[in-house]
């Protein structure tokens, strides 16, 4: 599993796109969470976008962060699990959100905070992480 992450407009979907030119490409919020629609066949780079859009709309049916929290871990472990079966390529695309800046809104928070939690998890089960900023990536 790879990681990409970085800020709005930073680079990633073009630099992920020019790396892996015949990866298919879904939408995390379009998918499910569940990590067994993933589409990965032996060989194959399956790219996963659209987790932004995901965790807002999973804040707003699901008050308890840990319960959430402990779903995208088990998608993630999914997700690498089908990886290792298929002997593909899963390469996720991740927003930085926050730079340390804290939203008043509370519901603004629980989506920072998510992201945040989603993006360590993600690295600490991703083979490489790379982070983008200015179309420039380096790896971590």
């Amino acid at each position: 599993m790879q990681l990409f992450i970085g800020g709005a407009c930073a680079g990633k979907r073009d630099l992920v796109a020019a790396r892996f030119p015949d990866a298919g490409w879904t939408r995390i919020d379009e998918l499910g969470l569940d990590g067994r629609e993933h589409d990965l066949r032996p060989g194959t780079v399956r790219v996963l976008t659209g987790w932004t859009r995901w965790l807002a709309s999973a804040l707003a049916t699901e008050p308890d962060d840990d319960r959430l929290r402990g779903r995208l871990v088990a998608a993630l472990d999914a997700l690498r699990d089908a990886e290792r079966e298929a002997r593909g390529e899963v390469v996720l695309i991740l927003p930085e959100m926050g730079r340390g800046i804290v939203p008043m809104d509370p519901a603004d928070r629980r989506l920072r905070d998510l992201a945040g939690w989603l993006a360590q998890d993600a690295a600490a089960r991703a083979d490489a992480v790379w982070y983008v900023r200015h179309g420039l990536a380096r790896r971590l």
